[in-house]
Formats: C-alpha cells, sequence, structure tokens
C-alpha cells in the first residue's frame, strides 16, 4: 500500500483541560455521531498550524488566516475516518509499533523508555504523542484500502504526465551517498572535542578501515558495517548521508565519488575526522531523466492528482452517512446538504478516570 501524506488531514489529540476544583468544562462546537469536537480542540489545531508553519518558515498568521476555514472540516473528516477504522477493524497496533521502533533507531536510542523520555523533555505527553501517531497511521489505513486501492492510472496518462512536466523533471549531476566512518579517537563523555590521535591511534584506525573495505569487496553489507563499525552520526540510518550535487562535497570527496557508478564504493578516504569510506547508493546524470527512470515518481505524482478529489468524495459520503451537528457560529467547510443531524438524549456524560473514580465532565450544550 502507498504510503500517503495527505496534509489536510490534521491529526490532533482529543484532551480535557482541568479546573483547579477538578471539574472540566469543554464547549461542545460539533458532534460527529458519537463523538464530540471541543473549543478546546480546534485550539490545539491552530497550535498545529502554528508548529508546522514555524517548521517550513512560514507566517503562522497568515497560514493561520489562510486554513481557518478548513480547521473544523479536518477534524470532522478526521473523526469520520477514525470512526471507519474501528467498522474495518483498523487498529493500528502493530503499525505504531514499528513506527515507534524506526523512530528510536534513528534517534540512536537504546529502547523505548529512551525514545518516551525524550518525548517528555520536549515538553511532549508520550500518551498523547503515540495516541497522535497512530490516529494518523489508522486514518492513512482508511485512505488507502477505501479510496486509494480504486484508483487507476493507464500507461497512456504516464506517458501524457511525463511530457508535459518534462521541464520540471529536469535535474543536476548528484551523486545519493553512505558513508562509514572510523574515527582514530572518541569524543570524553560530556561531547568534549576528541583529542589529537597517537600515530599509533591513526595507523589502526587506518587498518581497521581496510578491514571493514575489505570485508565490503567480499559481499559483507555495506549499511550492515556502518551500523556496526562506524563512528559518524549517520551509523544507525546504515550510513545514509543523502544527495550531493557538484560543488557541495570538498574538491577531494567530489573527483572520487562522481566518477563512480551506482554501488560502487570508494577507497579509504583521510579526512580531518578520521577515516571514511563512501559508496555512491545512486549516480544521477544531469539532464532529463528517461520515463524509465523516474515512472514510479511521475506514477505518484498522478496518483496524488487523483487522490484529493477521491478523497473528497468519499469524505462527503461518510458525512452524508453520519448525524453531524455543528454549533452555531462555527463552520464545516465541506458539509453536505444530506448531512443528519443527531438527536440526543443527555448532554452528560461521567467518564472513569485513570483511579477508576468518576470524574465529573461538563459540556456546555447547544
Amino acid at each position: 500500500m502507498r504510503k500517503l501524506a495527505v496534509a489536510s488531514l490534521i491529526v490532533i489529540v482529543f484532551a480535557l483541560v482541568a479546573s483547579a476544583a477538578d471539574n472540566i468544562v469543554e464547549e461542545i462546537v460539533a458532534r460527529v455521531n458519537g463523538a464530540i469536537i471541543t473549543r478546546n480542540d480546534l485550539e490545539k489545531a491552530k497550535e498545529q498550524i502554528v508548529s508546522e508553519s514555524r517548521e517550513k518558515g512560514l507566517d503562522a498568521e497568515q497560514e493561520i488566516t489562510k486554513r481557518q476555514g478548513d480547521i473544523l472540516r479536518d477534524l470532522i473528516d478526521q473523526q469520520l475516518l477514525i470512526q471507519k477504522a474501528g467498522e474495518l477493524d483498523i487498529t493500528g497496533d502493530t503499525e505504531l509499533i514499528k513506527k515507534l521502533d524506526e523512530m528510536r533507531k534513528q534517534m540512536g536510542l537504546k529502547d523505548m523508555d529512551e525514545l518516551e523520555s525524550e518525548a517528555k523533555k520536549q515538553g511532549i505527553s508520550w500518551e498523547d504523542f503515540k495516541q497522535n501517531l497512530r490516529n494518523q497511521i489508522i486514518t492513512q489505513a482508511v485512505i488507502g484500502r477505501e479510496v486509494g486501492s480504486h484508483i487507476q492510472m493507464t500507461s497512456e496518462e504516464t506517458q501524457k504526465f511525463y511530457d508535459e512536466h518534462k521541464q520540471e523533471l529536469e535535474q543536476p549531476e548528484q551523486v545519493v551517498l553512505s558513508e562509514i566512518l572510523i574515527a582514530p579517537t572518541k569524543p570524553g563523555r560530556d561531547g568534549d572535542k576528541a583529542p589529537d590521535p597517537s600515530p599509533e591511534q591513526l595507523a589502526a584506525a587506518e587498518k581497521n578501515a581496510n578491514d571493514i573495505l575489505a570485508d565490503i569487496k567480499k559481499g559483507a553489507k555495506f549499511d550492515e558495517e556502518a551500523r556496526k563499525f562506524s563512528d559518524g552520526p549517520t551509523a544507525q540510518q546504515g550510513g545514509s548521508l543523502g544527495a550531493f550535487k557538484r560543488g557541495m562535497l570538498a574538491k577531494e570527496l567530489e573527483d572520487k565519488t562522481f566518477v563512480l557508478k551506482s554501488g560502487q564504493t570508494t577507497d579509504v578516504i583521510r579526512t580531518k575526522q578520521g577515516f571514511v569510506i563512501l559508496r555512491v547508493d545512486q549516480h544521477v546524470q544531469a539532464g532529463i531523466p528517461p520515463l524509465k527512470d523516474v515512472e514510479q515518481n511521475v506514477q505518484e505524482a498522478i496518483y496524488m492528482q487523483k487522490l484529493q478529489p477521491a478523497l473528497r468524495a468519499y469524505l462527503t459520503k461518510l458525512r452524508e452517512d453520519a448525524f453531524i451537528d455543528i454549533k452555531e457560529g462555527y463552520t464545516d467547510s465541506s458539509a453536505s446538504p444530506n448531512e443528519t443531524k443527531p438527536v440526543y438524549m443527555a448532554a452528560d456524560t461521567k467518564p472513569e478516570n485513570k483511579t477508576g473514580k468518576k470524574k465529573k465532565k461538563k459540556f456546555l450544550v447547544f
């Protein structure tokens, strides 16, 4: 199944704000079947937009203004997809564990306890973080199963898209590299600069690097050797460094890598950090690549073009099959005229808290 990145579906954890008297007062702005969306949820969604905008270097206020009318829509969309996941028995449990483990490895952490501690250091609730991630997983799974799996494309469509976007596909020459770095000395425990190596340490590090290179030439996997032996910060990612255009690397490294083909490895190279082995994972030539080299990317672009209208049509159908009620003064930018409003017998609920005691929960009903 394709991995989807649907930016319009903002993932928000439905949290409650406790008052000093241990009573919770929430203004309900929308009801979606048995679920509610509160004003606090809207505020959290806005905070998410602000955070994303800052990460991308965008003007947060402008982004809020631009997306203001769609915030409630996105929260309703999310609730509908989460509820559909329940109908389809999609829990996301296995995928959540895998995703968390991937994040742990990427951050070079020993276990999940360290990942939880890292989240808490950044002021993030561990339970909220996991629920947020789970929601992303299950909503994307529903979209993939219910919408994405029905999207089809022909070879004629692929060729037409390629012909119409050739100039956009033009690219400079570049190499995608991975590294294994063997440092003659290691930094101190407090992150202090590594001490200057002795001649003996340099010789030992160079021999170690040459032994690793010899093993790779005999068939050892580069990424596994990197995880085992590399002293570089990319070790946990199998040494992956990313893509480099001409002019981005030091002259010596550029001269040694740009002459190689995909899959080839340099000899051991002496650098300031130690002794490095570089593998060219991919060597991309300058110009417009032939269709066969970018066919997957072209098909993914066509897929995303078709996904958005198909997804909106699917969500409209979910809305028409649901009971949705919006408080006066709030707007759902994708409301369908065929939606049905629910009838409620009671407004107050009393969920149990973690201690098992009843915790009073009050809602401002509309």
